[in-house]
Order: C-alpha cells, then sequence, then structure tokens
C-alpha cells in the first residue's frame, strides 16, 4: 500500500485536555497517566485509505494479527478495557467492510485512516453518514465512528470538548 493515491494527513487529532470520568467509571485524566499512549497515537500522523483495494489490503494486514490485542471502540459507548478475540475482530472486519460498502456508495474509500499501513496499531473509520470535516478544516471536529486500536482507547467524546462558538450558543440558551 506504499506510494500511488495515499495521503498524510497531520494534526488529525485531539488535545489531551480537561478529561473528566467517564461512563465507565474509568478516569480519563492525563494527569493519572491513563491513556497517554492512545492519545498520543490518536493525535498522530495517519495514512488515509483512498481506494477500495487498498481498504482490503489493510482488512488482510489486521487479520493477518489476529492475536488477541485488538480493542474495538465505537464511539458514543463506553471504551473497552479487554481486547476482543480473534473470531470477533474478524467478525467486526467483515461487517465493517459490508458497511462502508453499501452506505458509502463511491468509487473510492477515503473514510478509513491508519497509522501505519505496513504495521498498523491504530485505526479511524468514519461513519459515512456523519463525515463531516475529519480534520476540522470546516471549524467542526467530527470523531470517527469506529476505533481500533491496540492501545486501550479512553473516552474521545469525554476528552473533546466542545468548541467556543458552541459553548456560547449553549450558555446563550441556558445563561448562568
Amino acid at each position: 500500500m506504499r506510494g500511488g493515491n495515499v495521503h498524510r494527513r497531520r494534526g488529525c487529532g485531539i488535545i489531551a485536555a480537561d478529561f473528566k470520568e467517564g461512563q465507565n467509571g474509568m478516569t480519563t485524566s492525563v494527569e493519572a497517566g491513563i491513556g497517554d499512549e492512545f492519545l498520543e497515537r490518536f493525535n498522530g500522523g495517519f495514512t488515509g485509505i483512498l481506494h477500495w483495494h487498498q481498504l482490503d489490503a489493510l482488512w488482510e494486514r489486521l487479520r493477518a494479527q489476529l492475536d488477541g490485542t485488538w480493542h474495538v471502540y465505537a464511539i458514543g459507548e463506553p471504551p473497552p478495557v479487554e481486547p476482543v478475540t480473534a473470531a470477533e475482530l474478524d467478525r467486526f472486519i467483515r461487517e465493517l467492510d459490508a458497511l462502508l460498502r453499501a452506505e458509502h456508495d463511491e468509487e473510492y474509500c477515503g473514510v478509513v485512516y491508519v497509522d501505519s499501513t505496513d504495521v498498523p496499531s491504530l485505526v479511524k473509520i468514519f461513519d459515512p453518514n456523519n463525515l463531516g470535516s475529519s480534520c476540522g478544516s470546516s471549524g467542526l471536529r467530527v470523531l470517527p465512528g469506529w476505533v481500533l486500536s491496540r492501545d486501550i482507547p479512553v473516552d474521545l467524546e469525554a476528552a473533546m470538548p466542545p468548541t467556543r462558538s458552541r459553548r456560547r450558543w449553549w450558555r446563550s440558551l441556558f445563561p448562568g
């Protein structure tokens, strides 16, 4: 998957600040040291998977690593503490691939980003029905729909404070 038609994006991540206790009671504070490795990877550089054949190659690389060390995180759900089994990861890949191809009916993929195409350790998959701008160029930040990670993930919704404009809007509705 090297060369031709892949692009790198830097800074497609979050700023690690003002974390709070997650829904599962696990502290997601950087001060506590929990999630540092995950957030560092999440904020790092990513390669966009632009074509469907590149996605097929990524899935094959992940299937070659069915070693029980992957966490499957659906944003909006409590982040997993335990990795999934090899069978669960394989099933997730099959089901997600079918969903992406059905709901992102384009000649290109463009909704999957990986930290390394050769040795992946973190994959961001954006929901085709909630794309927005993955790097915030529109001013609004859209989290991926799903994350595959070798590191234990943190609650990304808690880690991403709303933008100042959203806070001002909210405060105009409910002052005080």
